[in-house]
């Protein structure tokens, strides 16, 4: 998707020549040194590397998304477009791919933040952005949702920078090859496409084992496995999971739910494709919607038993 990045910011540096001047006329009633002046025009030889932050997948743990570019991204193997596999990337959580500070908000839909040592990560095309400006923020942190913002293609955008001539800012000239949970990525439009699944916040232990699965229908998702009649806030519909293959993490016994001669009292855990204002992205779902299994069962796409939660 052709997108453009635009640096209307809400948040930036104070430009070089105004720091100057103030600083002259501060030194003229000897209230700024030489020495301070020259520290307020930091030249590009005064920047220092720091060590290059850990860098996650910016989406929730275990989530996989494609990164994919195209003829004209400017630079197209550095910047990267993701788009969400086994589940829809319009409306999907953003998180900050590594600790930082809010710095910059701008257009169309995106936000920068500094992760200090001169590195910044910058996130494009959200329709909703739930965090302020100076916020810091963990990895993992929520940032906002995907959006159409900017584009026509639910996507995000994602750019890593390094801050060579030393100003304080990534800017667009100083966008480097980008390192995710430890691989560089160097992408041709014209080459493979990897898809990464991510290790964001995952708190160090194994990734939770995914059973793949066929859905006849859309399958509305709820916290608690005993919702059948039950309105109310508990069981709140916390969201959607969409009709086709998707993974679902283990299963729970629960109400029945029976529709003329089908029945199920499974309910499976999973991560849900659509979520609700205010509800949670992984929910229960009713193993009614299996496509491939009769009554009370609850079986991935292979035969296997989905394991107990």
């Amino acid at each position: 998707m052709r997108t453009s990045r635009s640096r209307r910011a809400f948040g930036l540096p104070l430009p070089k020549p105004l720091v100057l001047a103030v600083a002259a006329v501060l030194a003229v009633f000897g209230l700024w040194t030489t020495s301070q002046a020259a520290q307020a025009a930091p030249t590009p030889t005064q920047a220092t590397a720091g060590a290059r932050p850990d860098f996650r997948l910016p989406f929730a743990c275990n989530e996989t998304w494609q990164l994919q570019t195209y003829q004209g991204h400017n630079p197209d193997d550095k910047k990267l477009d993701m788009y969400r596999v086994g589940g829809q990337s319009l409306g999907a959580s953003v998180v900050a791919s590594a600790a930082g500070t809010v710095t910059e908000r701008f257009e169309p839909g995106g936000l920068e933040i500094n992760h200090g040592g001169g590195w910044f990560s910058v996130y494009l095309h959200m329709e909703s952005i739930d965090v302020r400006l100076g916020q810091q923020v963990s990895s993992g942190a929520p940032l906002g949702r995907v959006g159409l913002v900017g584009t026509t293609s639910a996507h995000l955008h994602y750019e890593q920078l390094y801050d060579t001539n030393g100003d304080n800012d990534g800017e667009t000239d100083e966008m480097v090859y980008p390192v995710i949970q430890g691989t560089e990525y160097r992408l041709s439009p014209s080459g493979t496409f990897p898809r990464v699944t991510s290790t964001n916040a995952c708190g160090g232990g194994p990734a939770p084992e995914r059973f793949w699965v066929d859905t006849f229908a859309d399958a509305p998702g709820y916290a608690a496995v005993d919702c059948v009649g039950d309105t109310s806030p508990r069981c709140a519909v916390q969201g959607k999971l969409l009709k086709g293959t998707n993974y679902v993490l283990c299963k729970k016994k629960g109400h029945e739910v029976r529709v003329g001669t089908s029945y199920n009292h499974w309910w499976l855990l999973t991560d849900l494709d659509e979520v609700a204002p205010g509800g949670s992205g992984r929910a229960y779902v009713s193993a009614y919607y299996l496509q491939r299994w009769g009554n009370n069962e609850a079986k991935d796409n292979d035969g296997r038993d989905i394991k107990l939660c």
